[in-house]
C-alpha cells in the first residue's frame, strides 16, 4: 500500500448518473462462511461498510445486488458481512472454479487454516521463503498439501502466497475484512484466487493462489539478473487482462472501485495471464442513482485521481485514471514518480505526453529502451492516445473500462490479424 492521507470518514453520496455502465451482474448475496470471532472483529472496526453503509441491516442485505433466485434473508439486523456459519466451509478453490466471464459465488468457498499448517507450509516463515513485503505485511511462499492442480509441485503439494498480519498493524485489519469480503465471493479470470484465510494468537492470514511471474511492478521497474524485460505483445497481453478486470469489477450492480491500482498489485501466472491482487482498499456504491462514495484519501502517490485526491469523491473514473498511469509506465519503462520529476515547471502529466508520446519524432526516444525498438509504432501510438484519455483532469471525459477493453481488444485484433500500424 502507498502512503494514505486522511480527509473525510466514510459516508456515501447520491448523484444521478446516466453512464452506469452495462453488463450488471445481478447475482444476490450469502453471508460468508466465517466463525462468530470474526463477525466480532469486522464489527468492532471503524470501516465495517466495506460494501455500504447499510449493508449489515435485514432490509439491504445484498452485497452485489439482487438475486435471480435465492435471495438471502436475515432475522438479524446485526449479522456481519462475514457471517457466522461455519459449517460451510470448503475446500481450497480450484481450477474449475474459473468463470470466463466472472461470477459472483453464492456462498464464499474458503477454507479457514490453522496457524500449525501455515507454518509448516512456510517451514515456520523461514526468511528464504519471503516473495515481498508491503503495507499488510510480509508475503511468503509456501506449499500446502492439497489436490493436483497446475500451481501443485512433483508431490502433490499446492504452491501458495501467504500474507501474514500481525496484531499491531491497526489498518491491516481492516485490509484484511475488505480482502476476505471481496474476493471470496468473486471469481474471474483477471482476480487472483483467495484460498482462505487463519487467524490465531492475535496474528491474521491470508492464502492465495502462488502466481509465478510475480508482480508487474518488478518486470517494469525490477533490476538485476533474474529481470526479463517484457515483449511488446507480452505488455499489451497483460494490460489487456488487467482492464478486463477492471471492467468486471465496474459491471456489478453494486460497482466495486478497487482503488489502489498499480503495477505492483497486477500479478502474472506462468503464461503472463494478469490478475487483479491485494482488494484491501476496494469500496463498493450501492446499486442506484449513487455515483461515488466520500471517504478518506487513500492509495498509491501518482496513482490517484486528481478530483478524489481534492475531495475525497471516489468514482469508477478515479480506477479509470490509476489505469492510464499504468499504461504510460507500460510504455516508458518509467515510474510515474520518475516522469513527475522531469515535467518542468507548469507543465502538467498531460502536456508531457503530448509531446513525448503522441509525438512521433520523440516516441522512439521515450518508450522503454528495453523494447529494443521492436513494438509497432501505429499500435504503441493508439495505447498512447487511450492512456491520454485515461488520465484526462475531469472526470467525466474520461473513458469508461468497457471503452478501455474494446480498444485495447481492437489494438490486439490488428496485431494478430498481421497489421502491426493498425491499418
Amino acid at each position: 500500500m502507498g502512503n494514505c492521507l486522511a480527509r473525510q470518514s466514510d459516508s456515501t453520496n447520491s448523484h444521478r448518473n446516466s453512464n452506469n455502465g452495462a453488463n450488471n451482474n445481478q447475482l444476490g448475496s450469502r453471508q460468508l462462511p466465517i466463525r462468530d470471532s470474526t463477525s466480532r472483529l469486522m464489527q468492532s472496526t471503524s470501516n465495517s461498510t466495506l460494501l455500504g453503509r447499510n449493508s449489515m441491516s435485514a432490509g439491504n442485505s445484498r452485497l452485489f445486488g439482487p438475486s435471480s433466485s435465492n435471495t438471502y434473508t436475515t432475522s438479524n439486523t446485526n449479522t456481519s458481512l462475514l457471517g457466522s456459519d461455519s459449517s460451510q466451509i470448503l475446500k481450497v478453490r480450484g481450477e474449475e472454479d474459473e468463470f470466463p466471464n466472472g461470477q459472483i459465488l453464492d456462498v464464499a468457498n474458503l477454507r479457514e487454516f490453522t496457524l500449525e499448517e501455515l507454518k509448516a507450509a512456510t517451514k515456520n516463515f523461514r526468511p528464504d521463503s519471503v516473495l515481498g513485503e508491503g503495507g499488510f505485511g510480509r508475503v511468503y511462499k509456501g506449499l500446502l498439501k492439497g489436490k493436483a492442480s497446475s500451481t501443485a509441485t512433483r508431490d502433490g503439494r499446492l504452491a501458495v502466497a501467504i500474507k501474514r498480519l500481525n496484531s499491531d498493524s491497526t489498518q491491516g485489519v481492516t485490509e484484511w475484512q475488505s480482502e476476505v469480503n471481496f474476493l471470496g465471493r468473486l471469481s474471474h479470470p483477471n482476480l487472483v484466487k483467495l484460498f482462505g484465510f487463519g487467524r490465531e494468537n492475535g496474528e491474521l492470514f491470508l492464502v492465495y493462489e502462488f502466481m509465478h511471474k510475480g508482480s508487474l511492478a518488478n518486470h517494469l521497474f525490477g533490476r538485476g539478473s533474474n529481470v526479463r524485460p517484457l515483449p511488446w505483445d507480452t505488455r499489451l497481453k497483460i494490460i489487456i487482462g488487467a482492464a478486463r478486470g477492471l471492467d468486471f469489477l465496474h459491471s456489478l450492480e453494486n460497482r466495486i472501485i478497487y482503488r489502489d491500482f498499480k503495477p505492483a498489485n497486477i500479478v502474472l501466472d506462468k503464461n503472463y495471464n494478469a490478475k487483479l491482487s491485494d482488494f484491501g482498499l476496494a469500496k463498493s456504491i450501492p446499486s442506484g442513482d449513487r455515483t461515488h462514495v466520500t471517504t478518506r484519501v487513500m492509495g498509491s502517490h501518482g496513482y490517484a485521481a486528481p478530483e478524489y485526491v481534492a475531495t475525497g469523491h471516489l468514482t469508477v473514473k478515479s480506477d479509470v485514471y490509476g489505469f492510464g498511469i499504468v499504461l504510460v509506465e507500460i510504455l516508458t519503462g518509467k515510474a510515474i514518480h520518475d516522469i513527475r520529476k522531469h515535467l518542468g515547471q507548469g507543465k502538467s502529466l498531460m502536456d508531457w505526453l503530448k509531446s513525448n508520446l503522441l509525438s512521433k519524432g520523440k516516441m522512439i526516444n521515450t518508450m522503454d529502451s528495453r523494447l529494443g525498438g521492436k513494438y509497432p509504432t501505429k499500435l504503441a501510438l493508439q495505447v498512447a492516445q487511450l492512456a491520454l484519455k485515461c488520465v484526462q483532469m475531469e472526470h467525466k471525459f474520461r473513458p469508461s473500462m468497457r471503452e478501455v477493453v474494446e480498444t485495447l481488444e481492437k489494438i490486439e485484433a490488428a496485431q494478430l490479424n498481421g497489421r502491426p500500424d493498425g491499418g
